[in-house]
């Protein structure tokens, strides 16, 4: 046989499907963690469109990771196993932000938080809330957001320019108060993401990663908006240090 008659193996180019199983599982998840109050695996089954059954076999799995845990009645949560996989998530930026947003919160008497970017969001990474206020705004780790709404997301888009934003994010409009954010060293928004409450942050810049956020939230009220926004550029530069 010539050597052009042997036949070489094809080369496959075609990208690998995505496991429908894992998809549901996460999806599951991300519905538990969610709602306001545990559920029936009816209503986790409703909830992801497939029959009970179904539901059944992606519950015991997760349930054997501790991923949620189902109390005496039977209704399904979150469970503790979730706690260990956060602590993994942007390990050292959480651990440079902690001693920040404990200084902020306390001294300004609002909840802080750090959020960062995800694709076409932004989600709260790390939460601290006033140690002595009987009154409090929460802002749960896992909350998100679009990217283009809110101070965190103003502030996220001032890393950038107009033209790096349109290369990175395509089809989500940069908005014009980054410009100001950059000149500032942080942003502000009002009103946008809920109805009545305020927002100011700072960019934090993390070496070999997406930008992210350090913010505090609070109602509206008079307010000296620029020594708390110089208090959060000064606590992003200090976690920058950390991180460098």
């Amino acid at each position: 046989m010539s050597p052009s008659a042997t036949k070489k193996p094809q080369e496959t180019t075609a990208a690998a499907s995505p496991s429908q199983t894992l998809s549901r599982g996460i999806q599951a998840l991300e519905i538990l963690s969610a709602a306001e109050h545990p559920l029936t695996i009816a209503e986790l089954a409703a909830a992801l469109g497939v029959h009970r059954s179904v539901a059944y076999r992606i519950l015991r799995t997760l349930e054997d990771h501790s991923l949620l845990i189902r109390d005496d009645g039977g209704r399904v949560q979150p469970g503790p196993g979730l706690a260990v996989l956060a602590r993994g998530v942007s390990r050292d930026l959480q651990t440079a932000a902690l001693p920040e947003l404990t200084q902020l919160a306390n001294t300004l008497n609002m909840t802080a938080f750090v959020a960062v970017w995800d694709h076409q969001d932004c989600v709260t990474l790390v939460t601290v809330e006033p140690r002595h206020s009987a009154a409090t705004l929460a802002q749960h780790p896992g909350t998100r957001h679009p990217v283009n709404t809110g101070a965190p997301g103003i502030a996220i888009q001032s890393t950038m320019s107009e033209g790096e934003w349109a290369d990175r994010v395509p089809g989500i409009p940069y908005r014009h108060e980054a410009l100001e954010a950059r000149r500032l060293g942080y942003a502000a928004s009002h009103d946008e993401v809920i109805a009545g409450l305020s927002s100011l942050a700072a960019p934090i810049l993390v070496p070999g990663g997406r930008p992210a956020a350090i913010a505090v939230v609070y109602i509206r009220r008079e307010q000296d908006q620029a020594a708390v926004g110089e208090a959060l550029a000064a606590s992003a530069a200090r976690i920058e240090s950390q991180l460098a």
